[in-house]
């Protein structure tokens, strides 16, 4: 018999049916027995009456996988647990694929338990990913992988597979993971930052969804030493037309997630999410608004002051100090001494999502920057030669995945928004 999925047993009043799952909940009396399964579309209440079905019955837990055939009827009993509440199941039979052990964490919203330190809930991820509130991130963040995909896919960019090895950093510092390649010295990429541009700089539109590293000995709530990051590069655009095409980006994707992902943003309990509109402020207005010092990055407390005074909103800052940039940053009017830049960043949900800008494709103006910040022009010899043979004027950006999650989802945490995540002190599961 085909399996038939929870969410498709109103339309089988009558039928029998086959289908699997999870023992979600079990009670029962001497007469009669009860259990809730689910499975990756809802919970459904199944209910027997035949005493030779109670000996398997008895020595499920919850959390053991399965099969049951029975019958379709309509729902007597109606639970805030069941999301099929308008059928059950009279058990005819039932096979036990998988006998659950006690669970080392709760999985029940309901339980109060089911609060437990975050780090006990990852060291168990596995098990984890059986709560409905985990599942609800992340089919959120499939949505938002594939509505950023889908977006620049009918925009005409092409999607682009950077490598991840890498000879040299991307965006200088030393936050790097080395790792030994053969008889060299490599790292793990920082960012797509170079070979997005060298594509650019030929087919003029493209884009990525790819994991980078940084080696920053940091551990807050908005930070994981394994990203992914949707990347965008455009030539002929500078940063304020980029910056553009990021909030339509944006606007799509969250009225994406709106449309397709209402029962996950009920149960997650967000209430308040709306498609937001471009603020777009000069870098020295937006650190007085909030409250910072001119030359000074914002902290986390400004980019929160910041974001909720325009509340729900993507605030863009624009026209940065050249300081505050990377190297591949253009200064302004393209002027090696020039104090300001035409890089920016974007706030969302009280943090920074984003940064970007238009980029330097003149290689002497290159050249000099990255020997002002400090770096070695030879190490970067392949990604400068790249614009001594037309290289266009070009902009681009990257969004953090977890991170835009995290705003979307309400989450306290970012590595909740990661599905197995990798910070200072975690290498597993």
């Amino acid at each position: 018999m085909k399996r038939t999925y929870i969410n498709e047993l109103s339309a089988k009043e009558g039928q029998t049916v086959l289908i699997q799952g999870w023992v979600h909940s079990l009670r029962g009396q001497s007469k009669i027995k009860f259990l809730q399964l689910r499975d990756i579309t809802g919970v459904v209440q199944a209910v027997a009456f035949d005493s030779k079905l109670f000996d398997n019955i008895s020595k499920l837990l919850c959390e053991s996988v399965v099969s049951i055939t029975g019958l379709v009827k309509k729902a007597v009993v109606k639970s805030d647990e069941i999301t099929e509440k308008n059928s059950e199941i009279e058990v005819k039979e039932l096979e036990i694929i998988n006998l659950a052990e006690p669970l080392p964490i709760t999985i029940f919203e309901k339980d109060e338990s089911a609060t437990q330190d975050l780090p006990k809930r990852l060291d168990y991820r596995f098990l984890d990913f059986h709560r409905r509130k985990t599942q609800a991130v992340f089919k959120i963040q499939n949505e938002i992988a594939n509505a950023f995909r889908e977006h620049f896919y009918s925009k005409g960019f092409l999607e682009m597979q950077p490598p991840c090895i890498i000879s040299a950093a991307s965006e200088g510092g030393t936050d790097l993971f080395s790792v030994q390649y053969f008889e060299k010295k490599a790292y793990l990429a920082q960012s797509p930052q170079l070979y997005k541009q060298m594509l650019a700089c030929s087919v003029e539109k493209t884009f990525t969804i790819t994991p980078v590293w940084r080696a920053e000995k940091h551990n807050t709530p908005r930070h994981i030493n394994e990203i992914r990051q949707m990347d965008i590069e455009c030539a002929f655009m500078n940063q304020m037309e980029v910056m553009q095409q990021q909030e339509e980006a944006v606007k799509d994707i969250i009225g994406r997630v709106l449309k397709n992902c209402s029962p996950e943003l009920e149960i997650l309990g967000v209430k308040n999410l709306k498609v937001p509109k471009g603020v777009y402020l000069p870098y020295e207005r937006a650190i007085k608004e909030a409250g910072g010092k001119p030359g000074d990055d914002f902290t986390p407390e400004q980019e929160r002051i910041l974001c909720d005074k325009y509340k729900g909103d993507l605030v863009f800052t624009h026209s940065w100090p050249a300081a505050l940039k990377p190297f591949y940053i253009m200064p302004k009017d393209g002027k090696k001494e020039a104090k300001v830049s035409e890089g920016f960043d974007s706030l969302y949900g009280g943090v920074e999502i984003s940064s970007g800008g238009q980029r330097i494709h003149l290689p002497e103006l290159l050249i000099a920057r990255i020997k002002a910040k400090g770096l070695n022009p030879d190490n970067f010899k392949s990604y400068i030669d790249s614009f001594r043979y037309g290289a266009p004027y070009h902009s681009g950006w990257s969004i953090g995945l977890e991170r835009l999650t995290q705003m979307i989802c309400g989450l306290d945490n970012v590595k909740e928004a990661t599905m197995f995540p990798r910070d200072r002190d975690r290498l597993t599961p």
